[in-house]
């Protein structure tokens, strides 16, 4: 009897430890990747065979069109799913008509069915929270950032390199953080300081401090917003968004937190009495592409301008593909179809229309006009309200909301000019403006533009008929003038029906009368009160004023509200059902409290501390800016079917850094990561590391990675001494070949710009979307059509022939050598052996001295010989150039396309 009881607890005890034992299957790293590989393309988003997927749980879970349930939590023998995966039948066995699942991987999934088939979230998609510090007791560890760098060099047997040298040091941190070289008092301060660590320290501190910081990283930004000064597609015209760029600069160098950098671009106009400053960050949404060709749909680019938006919100400030939900739910991340409609909601309510005048328009006011504007605000709010005055001043900064002629519909004797461009009226015609708010309207504002005298306008409400608002003569005018019609205050929402009729008129098919916009709203307040005729006067200057302007966001009132509905496979004629705003489920956070359903409300879950992406993306971003990939490296993608991250615990640890003990700094963040004893390494590759870690995804070494394409441009204009740092304004044009621009319809040319403008920041030069500049396109600058999360760094002949010949480096290389002479003196040698330490900070190898001396021998001979080759190198053909000018200008150009100069080592 003993015996017996000894038996079966031992047999007890070893069936418990062996189920004890049994590897309990994770879903992200064991389960996932088997699905998206093998049974998503069939059972997913955008399929779902046998109405079966494995997209979400309750999808998976629920019972299939044969009947069944595919899979039985806690039974794979029950499980369609698995009996399909093990079956030897051809037409039942999955995957179908592919080669079958492995052995290993049919025994994780019975086993994870029988661990009761669990879900997990993806690890991207799970709040930031704080990570512990690895227990890492090491001296070359400076701060946290290197203690998870060390833990996982230990972990694979790698050590860190030494720290590279000063010279070096100097010139990547430079680059790094303003785009170019410092200025030579900076160079010599840290190069000479006694203590290399405070010296360092001062150096990172300067950098971050100096203008040239906000240029250099608002370049970066400025492929996300998918900025250029044209608007793109066939005809390509110019836009006047440049502030836009000059704001982004402004921010970076101000170090704005970036929760509020992103508010402001998102919603600033819906901000409390938004500044100009808050209005001009709304033109990231402005950026997108629109369309002036002739006999195009306004609508149909206004949405796609929209989808646009959504689309570079959650891939530039998201790193998430979420572009495809337009047309199926994602078929390997958890957003559905309807969430994608549901999302676009939210930038679905604003003014702009695709209409060719790009409005809504910001009137950028000089300093008196604003203070004009100001006591015009105060004035009206004594006499009427602040509600008034704040509709009098979005009005007249604005010009919102305005109904754009391109909507007027019932059309008799009138078009649509081109069908996009404006209200074009015959003698005797008739439009339409549908469902006009007139609740306590009494007056119209317009904008038109007729040379015919003798014609008269009336306004009738709710039929061409209908009772009659107002009627008047119509005056003419040189150009498109403003002018303001009184009528009896209405009530409600009604139809209003403009006629026009001119008995002088003898062509009945001559358009005659041009309308752009209409403003309906209470008259000016105030009548009879003291100033009225000063104040109104005012508000006629302030309307009627000549200035700068720039495209803005500026939300629907609610009587012009859009209805929002999901889109039957993305095409946005096939409306379905209608959708509220909202955003995805399956970030598994609620929208924070009053919110609004707004852009708003949106900007706030965007920048919420629990929102899991923004603070992950915007990490990643700045990492890969410095170490040339992010930690997670499609920085377009952190979903399922993006690369794993190479350090998920730092890049966790540093975006909960970057949100609590940075509030958001950029600058704060940067200066973390540059001052880490990872980023400081010496960039030399060993034979080891190119066994073990040929593309340094460990960082046993510093990055060495080919400059974009602004810092090969401006750091060559420092090397010369011409670079200007004139700052903001409009874009400049730099030397071109002729040919690059052919600009259909309006014939635009490119203009280069004399003085210090040929010689600014990369940043400043003109990008036309069709005709991008081109040796910016040679480094792999964006087109930015569309947002660019990251630039694919290539590396082609190319590259070579730009710097070689492009006349650009050409002009810069001429500059070169005259300062290697300032600096040289009369002695070849010591000429070029200065131009290699303006470049380098570091003394000339006598070996590479060799080489630029037969290069500069070499070339003398041959320019002593071609009088006219040696003048053309020069840059003046008609005049008489000395053979050992051109012969060091070939030298300077040479030193400027170095290995070690194009890249950042």
């Amino acid at each position: 009897m003993l015996l017996a009881v000894v038996f079966v607890t031992a047999t007890a005890l070893v069936a418990f430890s062996l189920f004890s034992a049994e590897k309990q299957i994770d879903f992200n790293a064991d389960v996932k990747p088997i699905l998206n590989k093998k049974c998503i393309s069939c059972h997913g988003g955008v399929k779902q065979q046998g109405g079966f997927s494995v997209l979400f749980r309750e999808e998976a879970l629920a019972v299939t069109k044969s009947g069944k349930q595919a899979i039985v939590p806690g039974h794979p023998e029950e499980s369609e799913f698995i009996r399909r995966l093990k079956t030897d039948d051809p037409e039942q066995r999955m995957p179908y008509k592919h080669e079958a699942l492995s052995k290993n991987e049919i025994d994780i999934l019975s086993t994870w069915v029988k661990q009761g088939a669990k879900w997990g979230n993806h690890w991207a998609y799970v709040p930031v929270k704080s990570t512990p510090l690895p227990d890492v007791d090491n001296s070359w560890v400076r701060n946290g950032i290197d203690k998870f760098i060390y833990a996982k060099l230990e972990e694979n047997k790698l050590k860190p390199s030494p720290q590279a040298d000063r010279a070096t040091l100097l010139r990547r941190v430079s680059l790094d953080l303003i785009g170019t070289l410092p200025s030579e008092k900076l160079a010599n301060l840290y190069l000479n300081g006694k203590d290399e660590t405070k010296a360092y320290q001062l150096l990172v501190d300067s950098l971050l401090a100096s203008p040239r910081f906000g240029e250099r990283w608002a370049s970066m930004w400025l492929d996300i917003a998918r900025y250029a000064d044209t608007k793109g597609y066939e005809s390509d015209p110019n836009r006047n968004i440049w502030a836009y760029r000059d704001w982004v600069i402004k921010a970076f160098n101000n170090d704005m937190p970036y929760n509020q950098f992103v508010t402001e671009q998102v919603a600033g106009d819906l901000l409390p009495n938004p500044t100009d400053a808050q209005y001009i960050a709304t033109a990231f949404s402005r950026n997108t592409p629109t369309n002036d060709e002739g006999g195009t749909n306004n609508e149909e680019f206004r949405t796609a301008a929209v989808l646009d938006r959504v689309n570079a919100t959650w891939e530039g400030l998201m790193s998430t593909t979420f572009a495809c939900v337009q047309c199926h739910s994602h078929p390997y991340d958890p957003f559905k179809h309807d969430e994608y409609y549901q999302f676009m909601s939210y930038f679905n309510n604003t003014r702009d229309e695709d209409v060719p005048a790009e409005y809504p328009l910001l009137k950028q006011f000089n300093d008196s006009l604003s203070r004009e504007l100001k006591r015009l605000e105060n004035w009206v709010a004594q006499v009427a309200t602040p509600q008034r005055a704040k509709a009098i001043s979005l009005f007249l900064k604005t010009g919102q909301p305005s109904i754009n002629s391109t909507t007027a519909d019932e059309l008799k004797n009138a078009v649509i000019g081109n069908n996009n461009i404006a209200l074009f009226f015959k003698n005797n015609a008739v439009a339409r403006l549908k469902a006009v708010d007139l609740e306590q309207v009494d007056q119209l504002i317009f904008r038109y533009n007729t040379n015919k005298p003798g014609g008269k306008m009336s306004l009738h409400i709710d039929a061409p008929n209908g009772p009659l608002l107002v009627s008047w003569p119509l005056a003419t005018g040189p150009g498109y003038q403003n002018v303001a019609v009184d009528f009896k205050a209405q009530h409600g929402i009604h139809d209003v029906y403009l006629s026009y009729s001119n008995p002088t008129i003898k062509n009945p098919d001559e358009f005659t009368v041009f309308f752009d916009w209409f403003h309906f709203a209470p008259q000016f307040p105030g009548k009879g009160q003291p100033g009225y005729a000063a104040y109104k006067k005012t508000f006629n200057d302030l309307l009627n004023a000549n200035v700068p302007t720039t495209p803005i966001m500026v939300e629907n009132p609610m009587a012009m509200r859009r209805k929002n509905y999901v889109f039957e496979r993305g095409a946005w004629t096939s409306k379905g059902k209608e959708v509220k705003v909202g955003v995805p489920h399956s970030l598994a956070f609620a929208m924070p409290k009053n919110a609004p359903d707004n852009r708003m409300g949106l900007a706030m879950w965007l920048t919420d501390k629990r929102n899991p992406l923004v603070s992950r993306t915007m990490v990643n971003r700045l990492w890969e800016q410095l170490f040339g990939t992010g930690l997670v490296e499609t920085l377009e993608d952190m979903g399922t079917q993006g690369m794993p991250p190479t350090h998920q615990e730092l890049l966790d640890y540093m975006a909960y850094q970057f949100m609590n003990q940075y509030n958001w700094s950029v600058k704060k963040m940067l200066r973390e990561m540059v001052m880490t004893a990872t980023y400081q390494q010496d960039s030399k590759v060993s034979e080891e590391l190119k066994e073990k870690d040929l593309f340094n995804k460990f960082y046993a070494r510093g990055a060495r990675i080919r400059l974009s394409a602004e810092q090969v441009r401006d750091q060559g204009l420092a090397i010369s001494g011409v670079l200007s740092t004139k700052m903001y304004g409009p874009p400049v044009m730099p030397w071109q070949p002729e040919g690059i621009w052919f600009s259909p319809y309006n014939g635009a040319k490119w203009i280069k710009s004399n003085g210090e403008d040929q010689y600014r920041r990369g940043i400043y030069t003109y990008w036309k979307r069709t005709a991008p500049y081109p040796s910016a396109i040679a480094f792999d600058g964006a087109s930015r059509v569309v947002c660019s999360p990251r630039r694919i760094r290539t590396n082609t002949p190319l590259q070579a022939l730009v710097t070689l010949n492009d006349s650009v480096y050409v002009d810069m290389a001429r500059h070169f050598a005259s300062r290697m002479q300032q600096l040289g003196g009369s002695n070849m040698a010591n000429q070029i052996a200065k131009g290699y330490s303006v470049i380098l900070y570091k003394p000339i190898p006598a070996n590479r001295l060799k080489v630029f001396e037969d290069l500069y021998a070499k070339a003398l001979a041959t320019f002593k010989k071609d009088a006219k080759a040696t003048s053309a190198l020069m840059g003046d053909k008609q005049q008489v150039a000395k053979p050992e000018a051109a012969a060091l200008v070939l030298v300077a150009n040479a030193m400027l396309n170095l290995d070690e100069v194009v890249t950042k080592n």
